[in-house]
Order: C-alpha cells, then structure tokens, then sequence
C-alpha cells in the first residue's frame, strides 16, 4: 500500500510547517491591525426605579 510509505510524503510534510513558521509567520504577523483598541469608557445610564401601581 502505497499510502504507507512516509518516505517521499514526510519531506514534504517538514518543509511546508518550515516554511509557514519561518516565512509566512511573521510576514502575515508583521501587518497592523485595523482595529486598535481604544481607551473609550462604557457610558454609564441612571435608571429610576419602577414605580409599581399596586405597592
């Protein structure tokens, strides 16, 4: 069986996860986000409490 045999197919396999943690990484790490978080506080909103017509 054919499939079996790592000999041609694990070269490949180590040269591609080679090539993604050391090239394609950090060009793809190196690009800045769109969103950079802000420093923007939450509004805060006053409730009145419910007035209950049965109490």
């Amino acid at each position: 069986m054919p499939q079996l045999n790592p000999g041609p197919w694990f070269l490949i396999m180590v040269l591609s996860w080679l090539i993604f943690l050391f090239i394609l990484q950090p060009k793809s790490l190196s690009f800045m986000s769109s969103n950079s978080p802000s420093n923007k506080t939450n509004p805060t909103f006053q409730s009145s409490p419910w007035l209950w017509p049965w109490t």
